[in-house]
């Protein structure tokens, strides 16, 4: 709640005066610590005598995220030209300035730090190595002590740089790995989308354009002897060609819509439209046979759409290509849904179609299995069975035909 409310009241403020703000700082932060260090420090409490060094770099933040290379290079001339400033008081106060050269390295490595992890290394790394050869330079001299000992000091700057450096690059690197992530998953969901479309629009123009082109051909060989049966397949032409026009326009409608609350919301296809379905085969010229058993379990609308494409699919496939006036299917509902469609056709191996592969990819995606091929003897099967969920409900089952 405090930090919501915090970030509401910085966003109330200008963003013009955000930034002066944070360039005012940064302009008064080396006069902040040199004007501190000028005057009588030394004549104030332990506690109060890094007050002013630290609101000096606190003061630089602003600017940080900005511009993090000048914050870098105003702190190396502020470690650059404590020494200088404080030198003819090393007697006096040499622990103080030790431990001001101290905070002051410290600010250093997580300014570098911060580089490491918002910048490439090629930015990186040479900052981090400016910093490490302005920090050893420093060091050498400027000691504090006769007894410091060079090699000790520049051996821990260096653990410290490293340090804060391989922390730094480890963060970016990891929020690199997980942008790369989103963008894969991203891609992921998009392919996976294109493919059910590319499914569902394979399905329902592929049933509808085999049942016109075969009501197309008969109405052309008898609308010389026959006028009547002409008549009823361009009905029947002229239904499925109203009902695929109506499924495309919802389907592209749907995909047009940026927002989920308009998408359209017409029921999708399922086993229970098998009736529809019996009756568009039938106008066809193929006798459909629906048998239904097991428990009746309900079945979860993702599993209902499946199956139901699966089954228009493969009597689409008995209509152009089995050769034959009838086909049947089953559906059984057991803990297990299983449909099969079988017809007595001429059989044979599966083309080269999107139709089979795609069955398959409907199975496989819920979980379950596919397969396709001749039946001993004469004719060809299609079996799919998808898992249903272990709370599923009982319904009734029937025959239709």
């Amino acid at each position: 709640m405090t930090t919501t409310t915090r970030a509401s009241l910085l966003g109330r403020v200008p963003a013009r005066v955000r930034t002066a703000l944070a360039w005012t700082g940064f302009a008064l932060s080396p006069f902040v610590l040199q004007g501190w260090l000028v005057g009588g420090y030394g004549n104030v409490g332990p506690a109060i005598r890094f007050a002013s060094p630290v609101l000096a770099m606190l003061m630089l933040i602003g600017v940080l995220r900005r511009r993090p290379l000048a914050v870098l290079g105003l702190l190396l001339v502020d470690l650059a030209t404590l020494d200088p400033v404080v030198g003819p008081r090393l007697d006096r106060l040499p622990a103080y300035v030790g431990d001001l050269r101290l905070i002051q390295v410290a600010a250093l490595d997580l300014v570098v730090c911060y580089l490491a992890g918002t910048r490439r290394r090629g930015v990186s790394v040479p900052a981090a190595v400016a910093a490490f050869l302005v920090q050893v330079g420093v060091a050498a001299a400027f000691r504090i002590s006769q007894h410091d000992d060079l090699v000790t000091t520049a051996a821990a700057q260096l653990l410290a740089l490293v340090t804060a450096w391989v922390v730094g690059d480890s963060l970016r690197q990891r929020r690199a790995f997980a942008e790369a992530q989103r963008a894969q998953a991203a891609q992921r969901a998009i392919e996976a989308e294109r493919l059910r479309i590319a499914r569902d629009v394979h399905d329902l123009v592929a049933h509808s354009i085999g049942v016109i082109a075969i009501q197309a051909g008969m109405g052309r060989r008898v609308i010389d002897t026959q006028p009547g049966e002409a008549r009823t397949a361009l009905a029947v032409i002229e239904e499925s060609s109203r009902d695929t026009l109506a499924a495309l326009r919802r389907m592209l409608g749907s995909l047009r819509r940026t927002d989920p609350v308009e998408a359209p919301r017409d029921p999708a296809p399922g086993l229970g439209d098998l009736e529809r379905l019996v009756a568009r085969t039938r106008d066809a010229g193929v006798e459909m046979t629906v048998v239904s058993t097991g428990d009746g379990r309900a079945v979860p609308p993702d599993i209902d759409l499946a199956a139901y494409r699966i089954v228009q699919e493969a009597v689409t496939n008995v209509i152009r290509h089995a050769g034959t006036g009838r086909c049947t299917v089953r559906v059984d509902r057991g803990d297990v849904l299983t449909v099969e469609v079988s017809d007595d056709g001429r059989g044979g191996t599966p083309g080269a179609g999107y139709g089979i592969p795609g069955m398959r990819e409907r199975a496989v995606l819920l979980g379950g299995s596919f397969e396709a091929g001749p039946r001993p003897g004469r004719g060809f099967l299609v079996r799919a069975r998808l898992p249903l969920p272990a709370d599923a409900g009982i319904s009734s089952g029937k025959e239709l035909s």
